[in-house]
């Protein structure tokens, strides 16, 4: 993996850009002593670490713009931060930048019921936006497996889902408005309080840009009307392709689930080992499909979709018959991750995107590259959208494994792309799949991403190293300005 090169000349000024800071967040904002910064080390990617050179912890929208124009006048690279819990990288920090912490910035700043929004601040986490509206029969939809844990603003920034996003979408079909500050230190507003936007879709820009466009500080989002009832179904086959064949029957079908997830053979003893949810151990692979709406409806549904199951050869198909049915047969999926942990003393969760109908060619590829790499993998995964969780397992201790995990995971990635998916679904591209962005995207493609970049952040300041394969200076665009016979930003090395 390419190493961004560290500017030393910021290093050596971090006595006095640390004072600085200081006098825009007093009292415990600044955390300068490395036994501090040390827990800013990684995310949730815990294959990189880096020590900050300072983290700064605001607590106001006018602390976030002053910190971002100081440094926007110094040259000080920032990296924006929520919960930490990105698993591509994406909150790695920079040994000579700031790391930007928002979890200060943890209130509901107001719930209106009857237009149906959430306006919070981005440090609150997801699953808090559920408890404080479920009194009124409301829910917010996206539900990452870290719910409890992650940010809203880490959402906004990796464009996260869940295992409700193939009925009910992702972040960006949930968020309607954010206010953001840009690293010149301007606030500037996208969206509103309303569904449509006139204009440019600039709100859809930002959502998933990764921390790259600016520092969001305040959130809009749409709260759902929770369904009248929703039941669910556990299905057991035989095989991880007549599972897959399962999903795309379902979705031709013209049933959309409010949940669609599959697990197979690793995985399922991992969870039952861990929840003990009356999961299947001898079943190769697990649907978990949930359908949602009236009681008519879904048991009309539940129906159908037991009977395409049967059809595609299920050894078991058992139906929830209460809630609390329903929601342990997801206690299980939604602890998928660190039961698999229990497995290995390391993991790499991987996020691809694939069409519905190459399932079956994509796990069957991918139990050759575990030959091909003598390493483990356990899926867990939305069957409904294709999105894919392989969990490639590893010891770290040993010399190479993770080298091995990588390249296993790169190869999965690469396999995705070819059968006409995606890097990525919601786990962002980060550091994890920079180096890959090629495999998707041409040059020109890279270059016209990086023309947006330049739009909201000419100096590449803001979370630098982080999705772009190669540093490209807005300069090397053709967009070079020269005033008066001098360069912009003449200290910027020029190629």
């Amino acid at each position: 993996m390419q190493a961004i090169e560290i500017d030393h000349d910021v290093l050596s000024r971090r006595a006095t850009i640390v004072a600085a800071l200081k006098k825009i967040v007093p009292g415990e904002g600044v955390i300068d002593a490395a036994i501090g910064r040390r827990a800013y080390e990684s995310d949730a990617f815990t294959a990189r670490r880096a020590l900050p050179m300072v983290v700064v912890l605001p607590e106001t929208v006018d602390q976030v713009r002053a910190v971002l124009a100081y440094c926007h006048e110094n040259n000080v690279k920032v990296a924006p931060r929520g919960a930490g819990t990105s698993l591509s990288g994406g909150a790695l920090p920079l040994e000579d930048g700031v790391l930007l912490s928002m979890m200060k910035f943890n209130r509901i700043k107001e719930i209106d019921f009857d237009d149906r929004i959430a306006v919070v601040e981005p440090g609150v986490t997801n699953l808090a936006i559920t408890r404080a509206v479920e009194h009124r029969g409301f829910y917010y939809a996206p539900d990452p497996s870290s719910q409890i844990a992650c940010s809203i603003g880490g959402n906004v920034a990796e464009n996260s889902g869940g295992v409700h996003c193939l009925k009910y979408g992702l972040t960006t079909n949930n968020v309607l408005g954010v206010e953001l500050v840009l690293m010149t230190g301007e606030i500037v507003r996208l969206g509103g309080r309303w569904l449509d936007q006139d204009g440019y879709d600039l709100l859809g820009l930002v959502v998933g840009s990764e921390g790259m466009l600016g520092v969001v500080t305040e959130v809009i989002v749409r709260i759902l009307r929770a369904p009248e009832t929703a039941r669910a179904l556990m299905i057991a086959f035989d095989s991880s392709e007549a599972a897959g064949a399962c999903v795309a029957d379902v979705i031709a079908a013209g049933i959309i689930p409010g949940g669609m997830e599959m697990m197979d053979r690793p995985a399922i003893a991992a969870v039952e080992d861990f929840v003990h949810a009356g999961y299947p151990r001898e079943a190769e692979a697990l649907l978990i499909v949930e359908l949602d709406g009236p009681p008519v409806e879904v048991d009309h549904l539940v129906g159908l979709v037991e009977a395409i199951a049967l059809k595609r050869g299920a050894t078991q198909c058992r139906i929830s018959t209460s809630n609390e049915e329903r929601l342990l047969f997801w206690a299980g999926r939604k602890a998928a991750f660190p039961a698999v942990g229990r497995l290995s003393p390391d993991y790499l969760c991987m996020d691809g995107t694939i069409p519905r109908k190459q399932l079956p060619r994509v796990l069957a590829g991918m139990r050759d590259l575990s030959e091909k790499h003598g390493l483990r993998v356990a899926n867990v995964f939305h069957a409904g959208d294709g999105n894919l969780h392989p969990l490639i397992l590893y010891d770290a201790n040993k010399p190479g494994e993770l080298q091995a995990a990588e390249d296993f995971g790169a190869d999965i990635l690469r396999l995705c792309v070819e059968v006409g998916g995606v890097l990525t679904g919601e786990h962002g591209v980060g550091v994890e799949k920079r180096d890959l962005m090629p495999v998707m995207f041409n040059e020109v493609d890279l270059d016209h991403q990086i023309r947006v970049k330049c739009a909201f952040d000419a100096k590449h300041l803001l979370n630098p190293g982080k999705v772009f394969p190669q540093l490209r200076r807005c300069a090397e665009l053709g967009k070079l300005h020269v005033h008066a016979g001098n360069l912009p930003f003449p200290d910027l090395p020029r190629f």
